[in-house]
């Protein structure tokens, strides 16, 4: 069994990405290398991973498992390149969905005239651990625990949540909105990344739910008033987009943020980041 690690990118990308065409672009590559590659991983496998129509695809039983299997592999060998490569010249800090928010150019600044030799960059990762585990970054900032010893974490503080809107909806023409307003709606939810979830509604005011794979695919739909969305500050701040709008919503627990790094392997300079990065939700 001749198995090959850009033969498990391939499967991943397209069970994320939802589509072949999608997961090439991902990818970077044509829409039939990804095909090819998964194909090829069947055949090494000797298994069914994806039910496949013109429209649709699924995971198989078979391919459920191995899909939890593939990302292990993945995240051990990004470890491995991120463990045995040579000390960068920048530090990279992954997010998800929205960076630090309006903390993030102030922190960039700062952060400039303390490590004039050491860049600080943000780069987007559309992964739980903000680009950690596959090996984008040595740094990420989370707002949804991680439950993973391999990491370590700080607490920076705290973000108010916000709902997002189309800009003709009613609720646009409001300073701020409740949940319940909202319930009413189909809420666009992104489990993988995201910081909402049902728990949020009462019982009797539970939304329909339409999920998302990402802040692009998720602002689209609001902006097209096929959705509504809640979100932290931060996504208001670092994520305008025409025909969406920002409430604060008053009745939602506010949203913590913490940076994550490797346990094992923390960057340099990394107790000046938490130091300044604290300071900023600070004021």
């Amino acid at each position: 069994m001749d198995l090959q690690l850009h033969q498990l990118r391939a499967f991943v990308a397209v069970v994320d990405a939802g589509t072949f065409t999608d997961a090439a672009a991902r990818l970077g590559v044509s829409q039939a290398a990804v095909s090819r590659a998964v194909a090829a991983l069947e055949a090494a496998l000797g298994a069914r991973l994806l039910q496949r129509t013109t429209r649709h695809i699924a995971l198989t039983p078979t391919g459920t498992r191995v899909l939890a299997g593939a990302r292990r592999v993945l995240d051990e060998v990004a470890h491995l390149h991120r463990v045995t490569e040579q000390a960068r010249t920048e530090l990279r800090v992954g997010y998800a969905w929205a960076a630090l928010g309006k903390h993030t150019r102030r922190l960039q600044k700062t952060w400039t005239t303390l490590h004039p030799g050491v860049p600080l960059v943000f780069v987007h990762a559309n992964s739980p651990t903000g680009g950690l585990a596959e090996g984008v970054a040595e740094v990420a900032v989370v707002r949804r625990a991680l439950d993973d010893a391999r990491f370590a974490t700080a607490l920076l503080g705290q973000e108010r949540r916000f709902a997002a809107v189309a800009t003709d909806n009613t609720l646009a023409r409001r300073r701020s909105v409740r949940l319940r307003d909202l319930a009413r709606y189909t809420v666009a939810i992104d489990a993988r990344t995201g910081t909402t979830t049902l728990d949020l509604w009462p019982p009797d005011a539970t939304p329909a739910v339409r999920h998302t794979h990402g802040v692009d695919e998720w602002l689209t739909l609001i902006a097209a008033g096929q959705a509504v969305g809640v979100t932290s500050e931060a996504t208001a701040n670092q994520n305008p987009r025409p025909g969406v709008a920002y409430r604060v919503l008053r009745d939602a627990p506010p949203i913590p943020v913490w940076l994550a790094w490797w346990t094992d392997d923390p960057p340099a300079h990394l107790d000046d980041l938490v130091a300044l990065s604290r300071d900023a939700y600070g004021r």
